[in-house]
């Protein structure tokens, strides 16, 4: 069995706090993760960025980014170029779609965040273009401000015709991979199987504190805006403090 974490954000996200190369590092060396998709907010220049250092590091990377529709968020994976912000889930949806990629729903109806609600991701999986594209929902999130959701969000997953999926929602190296997804297979094209053939399971493990993750978060927060961020030169080496600016494709967007 394969493991993925197909939620990630980088520092191309505003809240994201750690380089590509930081997070490949983290994710080859410090978990049991088989495939990582970096899911920045409204952007996929990180996501390029990390699947051209991949191999380096040993693991793979999925393509996607964490997209702001009209109805809340939504992950799209397998994609080449940003999907267009502010539209419908149904046409954004379509648009991944037509572009060869799926969607998950990441951390539905959570609250303090722009989420689907189980409405419209009823609504929209009765169309059979949209649910052809939209396998996906998060019955798990290990973002700090999701948890209280999961149960409800579960519980949707297994009501629906979709893939049950774990994710971490990470924006600190910490938790990389404390939400993930169990697979048949090791490789990204399996994972991609697997989701549209419904067959994931979620894994998760016990998560970090609320306080702890958020001391780490403040902490890389505070390091960016005095022009640091955590880094790494080659698979070889540890992860350390480099200047943002010098590190090319750090900043951010």
């Amino acid at each position: 069995m394969g493991l993925a974490d197909m939620h990630i954000h980088s520092a191309y996200s505003w809240d994201g706090t750690c380089s590509i190369s930081a997070i490949l590092k983290y994710a080859a060396d410090r978990t049991e993760l088989d495939v990582i998709a970096i899911t920045d907010h409204n952007e996929i220049v990180g996501a390029l960025e990390a699947r051209e250092l991949a191999p380096r590091y040993g693991i793979e990377v999925v393509t996607g980014c964490e997209i702001s529709t009209a109805d809340g968020h939504l992950l799209g994976l397998f994609i080449e170029e940003m999907p267009p912000v502010g539209r419908s889930l149904e046409e954004t949806v379509l648009w991944v779609g037509e572009r060869g990629g799926i969607c998950i729903a990441a951390h539905p109806m959570a609250r303090g965040v722009s989420a689907l609600s189980a409405q419209v991701i009823r609504d929209a999986l009765k169309k059979p273009s949209v649910a052809e594209v939209l396998v996906g929902v998060e019955a798990f999130n290990a973002g700090i401000f999701h948890r209280e959701s999961n149960q409800v969000a579960n519980e949707l997953a297994m009501s629906l015709p979709v893939a049950q999926v774990g994710n971490s929602d990470s924006h600190v190296l910490a938790t990389i991979g404390q939400g993930a997804t169990w697979f048949e297979g090791t490789t990204a094209l399996d994972l991609r199987k697997a989701l549209v053939q419904k067959t994931t399971e979620v894994r998760y493990e016990k998560l970090a504190s609320g306080v702890t993750v958020v001391a780490s978060w403040l902490r890389g927060t505070l390091l960016r805006s005095a022009g640091w961020i955590v880094w790494n030169a080659d698979p070889q080496a540890p992860i350390r403090l480099a200047r943002e600016a010098r590190v090319s494709g750090s900043a951010a967007h």
